[in-house]
């Protein structure tokens, strides 16, 4: 279910600050967020897959604490991933 090399620097190099910028939380969000789709995909074609269903819970957790760190810290660019991803607001 791993994202391949060649969509994951697509993803990298869209979101990144700076070149070589692969760990700040605007990159982190977008690839949590690219998992999470594919997720959701295989899971419903596969419905009893358990053990995937408790892997995209704790993805979205991750981007759920991800997106409440950058909302306290850089409220603009919150806006702005939260804009670009179509990630609901709650």
């Amino acid at each position: 279910m791993a994202l391949d090399s060649a969509r994951k620097a697509e993803i990298i190099s869209k979101m990144q600050r700076k070149v070589g910028d692969t760990g700040s939380s605007e990159v982190q969000i977008a690839l949590l967020t690219e998992r999470i789709a594919v997720l959701t995909e295989h899971l419903k074609v596969f419905k009893k897959d358990f053990s995937s269903r408790l892997g995209l819970l704790k993805l979205v957790g991750k981007r759920k604490r991800l997106l409440k760190y950058l909302k306290a810290t850089k409220y603009d660019v919150y806006v702005k991933i939260i804009n670009d991803l179509n990630i609901r607001d709650k």
